[in-house]
């Protein structure tokens, strides 16, 4: 029989659904409200003033005045407010900093607000109030749940509480489900990440555990040292009533077979999309890997066509003005002070009613050393389809074009790959990812044709072998991911010695 708190979920899912299908129902109006919401409310900032906000009446007019920008062109409006400086971004000062990796000059520190984290965190409810409607499954609640993230330990910046943003949202975990939560907070609290992920094992080895959420990569670890701790083979094994895998952060694709070999069972996965800068989707149906898009988040979306991102003037497109299919670059326009901002993802929609949407890749993740401009999502199409075909199980890749090869001939698409299992034919799972790739991208099938490129070349290395590269970085677990692919080899030299003897 279900118990008081099982009862309430099933109500609050409900009147969710309720809310969702209200402004699901009315995207173009939902959006145009959060515009002049915003643009209201930070008229008389720093920013506001130098862009004139007082002046805008329109999508028009703010797209007139403010530029797309991403980070580093953010920075000296982002520097004045960790300096201390109140109403430069929004009003007042942030709640929050979330510190995350800087990719040209240090750390990056984005801001947080009294108005932003709460839909950080109803997102996250949401998202599981989803779960619950679909499968009409509430018993995950009354087990112990486990989030694998950054230490709930915060600094303070100028008397702003500073953090990894996995580790802030540790400070809201709902009152009812506290009682639930593993590890302890002190466990949580380690940030060596071996260390972190031993203790943990030390600590849930032996718990109920029903609910598993973090980036996949480090989630495996943790699954993978919990096997050699209890000699047991599968999580069904460990964790009997484990019935629900939350994942986010990098595309789940490539890690699905070895996951589907350490569950042991059928094991509900909810994907989602939150970042830093906001909580964007969340798989809001049953075995679906598209993601509703949140129009209602207190965020302004903005989307640039991929294949014009670096034009001059590109086109930015409203949510109404959007297409099936096409690789988008997502803007953002926020409650946290973020206006025209390029975080740096790519998006495309699959569907209109709701606008539902799929994570393609990264802007400035991509190969285009010959025009062919290769997204993650084809590569990691490509790798699904060989794994499918050839067998093998794929802990991590990355790709990187080699523009001269040592051993000279044409130059070639390099794919870099750590396997659990090797296929039984390397040579044939090669040929594979490059028929796959020809598919997704006829400019890379237009190159091998024409004789610039050889087809691609797979070099397999060594086991652990990101895990040494991120540990050699100081980039070891939480949040952190390697790039599925890059337009130069900096990252591509360093795992070369890492190459299977």
């Amino acid at each position: 029989m279900a118990n008081l708190k099982e009862l309430g979920a099933h109500v609050w899912a409900r009147l969710a659904a309720k809310e969702t299908k209200r402004w699901a129902s009315k995207p173009i109006e939902t959006q145009e409200k959060v515009f002049q919401d915003l643009i209201k409310k930070a008229k008389d900032t720093a920013f506001g003033k130098d862009h004139d906000f007082a002046n805008i009446r329109n999508m028009q007019d703010f797209q007139a005045r403010v530029p797309v920008r991403d980070y580093e062109e953010l920075r000296h409006y982002v520097d004045r407010v960790v300096a201390g400086e109140p109403d430069i971004l929004w009003p007042g000062k942030p709640t929050y900093f979330a510190k995350t990796s800087g990719t040209t000059s240090g750390a990056k520190y984005i801001p947080l607000t009294k108005e932003s984290v709460p839909y950080h965190v109803k997102s996250a409810r949401n998202a599981l109030f989803a779960h619950i409607l679909n499968t009409g499954s509430t018993a995950f609640l009354n087990g112990k749940m486990i989030f694998l993230q950054g230490s709930p330990e915060l600094e303070s910046k100028n008397g702003i509480s500073t953090g990894r943003l996995s580790g802030i949202t540790a400070h809201f975990v709902p009152r009812y489900l506290l009682k639930n939560r593993m590890p302890s907070w002190e466990v949580n609290c380690i940030e060596d990440w071996e260390t972190k992920v031993d203790a943990i094992v030390e600590e849930t080895h032996q718990a109920d555990m029903t609910v598993i959420s973090g980036i996949p990569p480090w989630v495996q670890m943790y699954f993978e040292r919990l096997m050699e701790k209890t000699g047991k083979t599968t999580m069904a094994d460990v964790f009997p009533n484990f019935d629900l895998f939350i994942t986010g952060g990098v595309s789940f694709e490539p890690y699905k077979a070895r996951f589907a070999e350490l569950f042991g069972r059928n094991i509900p996965i909810l994907e989602t999309y939150p970042a830093s800068e906001g909580f964007f989707a969340y798989q809001d149906r049953k075995d679906s890997k598209d993601l509703l898009l949140l129009l209602d988040n207190a965020m302004f979306y903005e989307f640039i066509p991929a294949d014009q991102y670096f034009e001059e003037n590109p086109p930015r497109l409203t949510i109404g003005e959007v297409e099936l299919g096409v690789n988008y670059a997502l803007i953002l326009n926020t409650n946290a002070g973020l206006w025209g901002y390029s975080i740096g993802d790519t998006i495309r929609f699959v569907s209109k009613s709701p606008y539902r949407i799929r994570v393609s890749g990264r802007i400035k993740h991509y190969i285009s050393a010959f025009g062919e401009h290769v997204i993650g999502s084809e590569v990691e199409y490509a790798m699904e389809l060989a794994v499918a075909s050839h067998g093998g199980q794929v802990r991590e890749f990355t790709v990187a074009p080699q523009v001269r090869p040592k051993e000279g001939g044409l130059p070639y698409h390099e794919w870099l790959v750590e396997f659990d299992v090797l296929p039984k034919d390397v040579e044939g799972f090669s040929l594979a990812l490059n028929a796959a790739m020809r598919i997704k991208n006829v400019y890379y099938a237009d190159l091998v044709d024409g004789g610039i490129l050889r087809p691609c070349v797979l070099r397999a290395l060594a086991p652990e072998s990101f895990i040494q590269y991120m540990k050699s970085q100081g980039k070891l677990g939480g949040q952190n991911k390697v790039p599925r692919l890059m337009n130069d080899r900096k990252i591509a030299d360093i795992l070369m010695g890492y190459l299977e003897a």
